[in-house]
């Protein structure tokens, strides 16, 4: 019978090296695509977390990004190796919301920078004109005196703590109390009561804040998702 001779050449080294490289940035592409939706989730469930945990709508204030994001490409290391991120942060610079977000998430101990620190009752309203907290200074400073009546610091029911009132002021008898100064005439208007002692703020030395929200413990969780991420994204 004939024979039947062949042979077999391997494909240039160009063949290979584009093959690797395309293989290279498949990775890359995943890497990150990965890392970017790792971080929306962490974002997503630190707000789920934080919303659950009572502070309202904190958790805002925590964005993220991505090299993806940001440039759409990964850092290189030597001539094969790279690396993408995705990063948490705060969105925000504002002190009040950064000591509040450290607050809840590591503990804290808050003292006052003066003697006191002051809550606003809930009978008062908590914020005034320019979506200022309200504070005693607010107060002096918005008109209050002359609607509601000046305030009189006397100690308060427990140790280390103070009260400021308003004597003599009408609060409405069903609803929210909205306190007005007692009319010149001393009579008292329909729908209202005399109050004889208002507590307007209650003044303490120290509070503190338990962590709520364990925000290490969501990150690990991120991560400990990124190979299926990565398996989904090379995947497409």
């Amino acid at each position: 019978m004939p024979k039947l001779h062949g042979t077999v050449r391997r494909p240039a080294d160009h063949h290979f090296r584009d093959f690797q490289r395309g293989c290279i940035q498949r990775m890359e592409r995943a890497a990150l695509v990965a890392s970017d939706r790792g971080a929306r989730m962490a974002v997503s469930t630190l707000r789920t977390e934080m919303a659950a945990a009572g502070l309202g709508r904190l958790g805002n204030a925590i964005t993220s990004t991505s090299d993806l994001r940001r440039s759409g490409r990964v850092h290189r290391r030597g001539v094969e190796g790279f690396s993408a991120s995705g990063i948490v942060h705060l969105r925000t610079a504002n002190e009040r919301t950064v000591g509040a977000i450290i607050s809840y998430t590591e503990g804290a101990e808050i003292t006052p920078r003066g003697p006191w620190m002051w809550i606003t009752s809930d009978d008062l309203q908590k914020r005034v004109k320019g979506n200022f907290r309200m504070t005693p200074a607010q107060y002096r400073a918005g008109g209050f005196e002359q609607r509601i009546g000046p305030l009189i610091q006397i100690p308060g029911r427990h140790p280390g703590e103070a009260l400021l009132i308003v004597r003599d002021v009408t609060v409405r008898a069903a609803g929210r109390a909205n306190p007005r100064r007692l009319p010149n005439s001393g009579r008292v208007r329909a729908g209202r009561v005399l109050q004889g002692q208002f507590v307007a703020f209650i003044g303490i030395r120290r509070t503190s804040r338990r962590a709520r929200v364990n925000p290490r413990a969501i990150l690990v969780w991120a991560r400990s998702n990124l190979p299926f991420l990565i398996k989904q994204a090379m995947g497409k």
